[in-house]
């Protein structure tokens, strides 16, 4: 039996390997297929940053350990909003890096078309997009 185990992979090279699987979208476009109903945005940020620097209206707050669970179209916990596996999901984090691992998740599900923001909540409320209290 061989003793041989593959290197491991460290993060930042993972996240490269799974952006490149991502069509990923700046905020402006982000804002614009939100706008026209091409796009569900997740917010996947916990609470605390929520409350410290508000929420992009229209976006699905979905806490990140319950995110496969809530947008899975044939869970038993889904919500309503996850409709089908060809629903465009934009998953937003604060900077931009966990969502990138998230929407790789979502796509192991059979959700092929998500994807994140880059730069995240930051990027949005930067961009001068709508941020509500």
């Amino acid at each position: 039996m061989s003793t041989h185990h593959e290197r491991p992979v460290g993060i930042d090279e993972l996240l490269e390997r799974v952006r490149e699987g991502l069509d990923r979208v700046e905020p402006e476009e982000t804002y614009e297929a939100a706008r026209a109903g091409k796009a569900l945005l997740v917010d996947i940020r916990y609470a605390a940053l929520r409350d410290r620097d508000g929420l992009i209206p229209g976006a699905l707050v979905v806490e990140r350990n319950e995110l496969e669970w809530r947008l899975d179209p044939q869970g038993s916990h889904r919500a309503p909003e996850a409709t089908s596996h060809d629903l465009r999901i934009v998953v937003i984090c604060n900077e931009g890096y966990a969502s990138s691992l998230a929407a790789a998740s979502l796509r192991q599900l059979g959700l092929h078309r998500a994807t994140d923001l880059v730069g995240g909540f930051q990027a949005w409320r930067a961009a001068g997009l709508p941020v509500s209290g």
